[in-house]
């Protein structure tokens, strides 16, 4: 008789997803947040994935370490689904994308560019692409205003 794995609470998985997100965001790696937190890089990966919880404690220490108040890790649940761990985008959604280290440069050099118009110019380049390679997402999605 097999004994169930243990599945991750999913607010557990929230806050991991939302101190990755923040960590990648400001170039952190996961050694050295977890040197930072006298952890190994392994914990900090439980951590992300929701799977060991993170400690009032510990999460107030991560808090001052990478820069957010600690409702950072509560906010957008709707945003952050806790059913995937996939790097990449599933058809319909784009929660999983945003996830991505591709997504967190992206995004990061794209809020850079100052210049409204260099903006709109770099998404219709990117939409171009899109439709060039097979672009399958819902049109809802798009939003270039």
């Amino acid at each position: 008789m097999r004994v169930p794995k243990k599945q991750a609470n999913p607010i557990d998985i929230q806050v991991g997803n939302r101190v990755r997100i923040r960590r990648m965001l400001i170039g952190m790696s996961q050694e050295r947040l977890g040197d930072l937190l006298g952890l190994t890089f392994q914990q900090v990966q439980k951590y992300e994935k929701g799977m060991n919880r993170i400690s009032a404690s510990r999460l107030q220490t991560i808090c001052k370490i990478l820069g957010v108040q600690i409702s950072f890790f509560f906010e957008g649940g709707d945003i952050l689904p806790s059913d995937t761990t996939n790097d990449e985008p599933e058809r319909g959604g784009i929660a999983p994308y945003l996830k991505s280290r591709e997504a967190v440069a992206l995004n990061t050099n794209f809020l850079a560019i100052k210049d409204a118009g260099k903006r709109r110019a770099l998404v219709k380049l990117v939409e171009a692409l899109a439709e060039m390679y097979g672009n399958d997402r819902p049109d809802d999605l798009v939003n270039t205003d």
